[in-house]
C-alpha cells in the first residue's frame, strides 16, 4: 500500500482514543478523525462523483476541516490542490482551471468571491462549504477503505509562481511526501505520541506539510486561525513539547511580543524558513528562546527538504565561525544531494557562487501540464532551484541571492512580473518595474517604479484600485515611484539592481 493516508490509519489502530486535533471548540481523537476522513472520502467518490486521480482544490483559512479533507482526498485516491486563502478569487479560479479540478472545498468567508468567478468553467466543479449543514451531510456517507495507489501517483499539487508570474503546479507524489516525512524524523526531530504541532502559519503551505510526520507519529495538531504572537506565546505555556513553523518575520514578531520575561516552557522546536533570516534577528531569538530553533531550506518543488540547520548547529559562543554558521541554511538532508553548479551544470569549487541544484526522492515529478517549465527545472534528475549560493568545506550551504528577482514579504513569495503585468493594463502606464525594498518587520515590501504616458494622470490610489481588482492584497505595491524612464542595459533589460540602489539612497538605513 503506497497511499500516504494509510500511515495515519496505522496510527489510529494503535491509539484511537488519543487526541489528534484541536481547533477552537473542536477536539477530535484519532478514531473520530479517521471516521470523518473515511466518510468524506466516500462522499467525494459518491455524491461529488469524483474518480481516481481527480484534483480537489482546498481553499480555506486555518481550520480543522483542512486536514481531514486533505487525508480524505488521499483515502479516495484523489489529488489535493491546497490554495492560499489570501489569494484573489481570480487567482484561485485560475488554479482551479489550470489543474482541471473537479471539486472545490472552501469556507463561508471565501465562497462568494470564488463563486462569482466560476461561471464559464465546464464541467462545473463540485462546490462545498465547510462548516455548513451541507458539509455535515457529506459525513453521513458510509466510510470507505483506503484506495490503493501507486507510489508515483500525484498526491499534492503545490502551486508556486514562476519567473513569468504565472502559477506553476509542482506535482508531489505519495513517494515524495513519504520521503519528506521520513526525513523529518531523521534530521529535524523525533516525534512521540502527545507532542504538539502548533499551526499558526497557513496549512496550505509549510505548516500543513509538516502536519504529516506529526500525525503519523501520534502528535496533537493544534490549529490556530492565524498568527497572533500573544496567542502563540500562550500556546508555548499551555501545551507540552510544542513544535511550530514560523517564517522569519513571525520569529521577529514573537521576539518583540515576548519581551524579556517569556518562559516558553512548552516549546520544543521552532523551525523557520521561507525567507532570509538575518543573523542579528536570529541571535535575539536564541537569546530569548534558547537553542530550540532549527532552519530548513526547501521549495514547493522539493517540499521542506533540501538542507537544514539543526538545533545543535544553532548552539555556539557567538564567535565569527558560529555567526557564519548561523548565516547559512545548513547541510544536505538525509538522502538528499545538494550541489552548486555553473550554467552548464558543472560543479563549482567550494566557496564559489552558483546555482543550487538538488536530487532526492523528495523532488517533484514536474509541473502540472507545463512541460517547458518542467524541462527547465528538472535536468537529468536534478532540480535547478533558481537560488544562488555557495558550499563550504563542511558542506554548509549559504544562499547568496535569488536568481529570479522574487520578493519574500512576511514569508510569502511574491513575483514582480505578475504585478507588473497588472499595472501595465492601465492605459496610462507606459512602463513599470517592481522590486523589493528591505522592511524591518516583513523582510521585504513591494515597490513599483512607473513611467506614465503623456496625457494621463496617474495616482497611487488609481493603481491600488487596479491591483486590488486583480491580485491578492498582500501583493499590492506598498509605494509607487513615478519616474520619466527606467534604467536599462544595452539590450533593453531593466536594471533592477539600479532601482534597488535608488531606494537605498532614499532610505539608506532600510
Amino acid at each position: 500500500m503506497s497511499n500516504i493516508a494509510q500511515y495515519l490509519f496505522n496510527r489510529v489502530r494503535s491509539q484511537p482514543d488519543a487526541i489528534a486535533m484541536s481547533c477552537g471548540d473542536t477536539r477530535l481523537h484519532y478514531g473520530e478523525l479517521a471516521d470523518r476522513i473515511r466518510r468524506l472520502a466516500a462522499a467525494m467518490r459518491g455524491q461529488a462523483g469524483l474518480v481516481h486521480g481527480d484534483r480537489v482544490v482546498l481553499c480555506m483559512e486555518n481550520r480543522a476541516e483542512f486536514l481531514e479533507l486533505l487525508f480524505a482526498c488521499w483515502t479516495a485516491g484523489l489529488c489535493a490542490v491546497p490554495v492560499n486563502a489570501k489569494l484573489h478569487p481570480k487567482e484561485v479560479v485560475h488554479i482551479v482551471r489550470d489543474s482541471a479540478a473537479r471539486a472545490i472545498f472552501t469556507s463561508e468567508s471565501l465562497v462568494e468571491g470564488i463563486a462569482t468567478e466560476l461561471p464559464g468553467l465546464s464541467p462545473a466543479p463540485f462546490l462545498s462549504v465547510v462548516g455548513t449543514q451541507a458539509y455535515e451531510r457529506l459525513l453521513q456517507a458510509a466510510p470507505m477503505q483506503c484506495e490503493a495507489v501507486a507510489a508515483s501517483d500525484i498526491a499534492w499539487i503545490f502551486y508556486t509562481s514562476g519567473t513569468t508570474g504565472s502559477p506553476k503546479g509542482a506535482m508531489l507524489s505519495h513517494r515524495n511526501l513519504t520521503f519528506m516525512s521520513l526525513a523529518y524524523h531523521a534530521d529535524m526531530d523525533r516525534i512521540e505520541p502527545g507532542h504538539t504541532k502548533l499551526h499558526a502559519a497557513p496549512l496550505s503551505h509549510g505548516s500543513g506539510l509538516y502536519a504529516l510526520p506529526h500525525l503519523f507519529a501520534g502528535g496533537h495538531q493544534v490549529v490556530l486561525p492565524g498568527f497572533d504572537p500573544q496567542e502563540v506565546l500562550e500556546g508555548f505555556d499551555r501545551y507540552r513539547d510544542v513544535t511550530i513553523f514560523a517564517a522569519p518575520t513571525m520569529v521577529t514578531r514573537l521576539v518583540q511580543a515576548a519581551g524579556s520575561g517569556v518562559r516558553a516552557e512548552g516549546l520544543r522546536m521552532m523551525y523557520y524558513g521561507g525567507g532570509p533570516m538575518y543573523v542579528s534577528d536570529l541571535v535575539k531569538a536564541l537569546d530569548l528562546f534558547g537553542p530550540r530553533l532549527a532552519q530548513l531550506f526547501g521549495q514547493g518543488e522539493s517540499p521542506m527538504t533540501i538542507t537544514a540547520l539543526s538545533r545543535a548547529d544553532h548552539e555556539g559562543d557567538r564567535s565569527a565561525s558560529h555567526l557564519e554558521r548561523l548565516g547559512s541554511c545548513g547541510i544536505a538532508r538525509t538522502g538528499v544531494e545538494v550541489r552548486v553548479v555553473n550554467d552548464d551544470g558543472i560543479d563549482l569549487p567550494l566557496g564559489a557562487v552558483g546555482e543550487v541544484v538538488t536530487r532526492s526522492d523528495c523532488v517533484m515529478s514536474g509541473y502540472w501540464n507545463n512541460p517547458d517549465a518542467t524541462a527547465r527545472a528538472l535536468r537529468e534528475g536534478w532540480l535547478w532551484t533558481g537560488d544562488v549560493g555557495s558550499l563550504d568545506e563542511r558542506g554548509y550551504l549559504t544562499l547568496r541571492d535569488r536568481s529570479k528577482d522574487m520578493i519574500i514579504s512576511g514569508g510569502t513569495n511574491i513575483y514582480p512580473r505578475e504585478i507588473e503585468e497588472v499595472l501595465l493594463r492601465h492605459p496610462g502606464v507606459l512602463e513599470c518595474s517592481v522590486v523589493g525594498r528591505p522592511h524591518p518587520d516583513w523582510g521585504e515590501e513591494v515597490i513599483a517604479f512607473v513611467v506614465g504616458r503623456a496625457g494621463h494622470a496617474l495616482t497611487p490610489a488609481v493603481l491600488d484600485e487596479l491591483c486590488l481588482s486583480e491580485i491578492a492584497r498582500f501583493k499590492r505595491p506598498k509605494a509607487y515611484r513615478f519616474t520619466e524612464a527606467l534604467p536599462k542595459n544595452n539590450y533593453g533589460k531593466v536594471l533592477k539592481t539600479e532601482l534597488r540602489q535608488w531606494l537605498a539612497k532614499e532610505n539608506p538605513h532600510a
